[in-house]
C-alpha cells in the first residue's frame, strides 16, 4: 500500500462511543419513525414466563425478557433473552436466544400491515417471517430459514403475537428434525418497563 492508496482511517484519532439513541422507552430518546404506528404496543421491555415441548424434547418451562426498541429509523429492534426455570421459578441454566429485526412494509411512501422479521439464534438458525398487523395481533409466517452446517434442522416456522389485557402472549409453532409443524414454544409476558 502505497502512501497514495493507503485510507485516511487508519491514521486517524480514536473516536468517542455510538453517538446515537436506542430506545424502548417512548418518553425518551429519538421521534418514533411513523412507519412503526403499528407496531408501537410492542416497544418496550416485556419479562415473563412459560413452557415448551416438541416430540424430540421433554417439556420444559422457562423464564423470558424481550426488548423492542427503536432508533428512529423504521425498524424495531429486538432481542430476547430466556432461561431454564423449576415449576417455582428457580433459575436452571440459560436457554434459548435471539436477536433480529421487525420491519414495517412501506410502499408508496404509505404504512401498511405487512411486515417483515428476521431472527437469529445462538442455535445457528436465521429465520426471516412475512406477516401482518392487525390491530394488537401480529402472525407471521417463515418466508426462508437458513441453517448453519451444524444447526438442527428447522424447516418451517409460524408465530403468533398478541397484546391481551396489557400482557405479551405469543405462540411458537415448528416443523423441525423429521416433525412436521407443531406446537413448540408459547408464553406471557409482562411489560416491566417502556
Amino acid at each position: 500500500m502505497t502512501e497514495a492508496t493507503r485510507p485516511p482511517w487508519l491514521d486517524a484519532p480514536p473516536i468517542g462511543p455510538y453517538p446515537y439513541t436506542e430506545t424502548h422507552d417512548l418518553r425518551v430518546g429519538p421521534d418514533l419513525h411513523p412507519a412503526l404506528l403499528g407496531l408501537l404496543p410492542y416497544i418496550g421491555v416485556w419479562r415473563g414466563r412459560g413452557g415448551g415441548d416438541y416430540p424430540t424434547i421433554e417439556p420444559f418451562e422457562f423464564g423470558q425478557e424481550a426488548r423492542f426498541s427503536h432508533d428512529g429509523r423504521p425498524f424495531l429492534a429486538y432481542e430476547s433473552r430466556a432461561w431454564l426455570i423449576e415449576p417455582d421459578g428457580t433459575p436452571i441454566r440459560p436457554a434459548f436466544r435471539e436477536v433480529g429485526y421487525w420491519r414495517p412494509i412501506v410502499k408508496n411512501g404509505q404504512s401498511t400491515d405487512a411486515v417483515e422479521v428476521q431472527l437469529m439464534g445462538q442455535i445457528g438458525v436465521v429465520e426471516s417471517y412475512v406477516g401482518r398487523i392487525d390491530g394488537l395481533r401480529v402472525e407471521l409466517i417463515t418466508d426462508q430459514v437458513l441453517r448453519s452446517g451444524t444447526a438442527k434442522e428447522v424447516t418451517e416456522g409460524h408465530r403468533l403475537y398478541g397484546i391481551v389485557e396489557g400482557a405479551l402472549l405469543y405462540a411458537y409453532e415448528m416443523a423441525a428434525v423429521g416433525e412436521p409443524r407443531q406446537a413448540h414454544l408459547s408464553a406471557k409476558l409482562d411489560r416491566v418497563a417502556g
